[in-house]
């Protein structure tokens, strides 16, 4: 009995493996078109989530007057640090950031916060306690939180709500606190002139798309004019 021996090599030829990649590659193409709007959608409703509980967190910290690092207040009230966050959250060495950091409960700082917990392991709640924060960009502090920190990096832009006599409530201009239309200024400046007892203004968050501290300190390279649209926006005020 004679045998033939098959000489046919087996495996995909160049074009199949062409017409393969190049189904692979529609396959893939459409998958990201129909679920990658839906993980951007996801990603955007857990910022909300997130910065909608800071807002909170926000009017508080503009009625607490710590203090200093040193010596002495952050400024002579809470509404006058208040009346100056406002007004300069629209500059670069004053931007307002809004994080959250995991806080040792032990060890409390001047300012009346906790210092950072920078250890790997830990318990919620025992150890450390996750604590919303907002500081300008120019406080010390920032950086040292940044070492324990939970989740995104937001910042603030604070613009004054003015009353108008026929749109009710309107937006100001940013970096400008004015006295509203039939009240008088009192004597000095800044805060001490500001005749009305509440400052309503608008708190527009904006997403930042990394963490590195040499990105976001002072001199580097994080500019507020590379974002335009806020992730969340709330109409809140402040008292005297």
């Amino acid at each position: 009995m004679k045998h033939f021996k098959n000489n046919k090599k087996s495996g995909f030829t160049l074009m199949e493996s062409v017409i393969a990649i190049g189904v692979l590659a529609v396959m893939l193409t459409a998958f990201m078109a129909v679920f990658g709007p839906a993980t951007r959608g996801i990603r955007r409703a857990i910022n909300v989530q997130e910065v909608d509980r800071m807002t909170s967190a926000l009017e508080k910290e503009l009625s607490t007057n710590r203090p200093g690092a040193t010596t002495g207040s952050e400024a002579l009230t809470s509404f006058h640090k208040a009346y100056d966050w406002i007004l300069n959250s629209h500059t670069a060495a004053t931007t307002v950031f809004a994080y959250q950091y995991r806080g040792n409960p032990n060890q409390l700082r001047r300012d009346g916060t906790m210092e950072p917990y920078t250890a790997q392991n830990g318990q919620a709640g025992r150890d450390y306690i996750v604590q919303p924060m907002f500081r300008r960009r120019s406080d010390a502090l920032f950086a040292s939180d940044l070492a324990a920190l939970e989740g995104r990096v937001f910042f603030v832009k604070m613009t004054q709500l003015r009353v108008d006599g026929v749109n009710g409530l309107i937006l100001g201009t940013a970096g400008q606190i004015v006295i509203p239309t039939g009240s008088t200024a009192l004597a000095g400046t800044g805060a001490d002139a500001f005749p009305e007892a509440v400052i309503p203004f608008t708190a527009e968050f904006f997403e930042i798309q990394t963490t590195d501290p040499a990105f976001l300190r002072t001199g580097g390279r994080f500019a507020q004019t590379n974002y335009r649209t806020p992730v969340f926006s709330r109409n809140i005020a402040v008292r005297r």
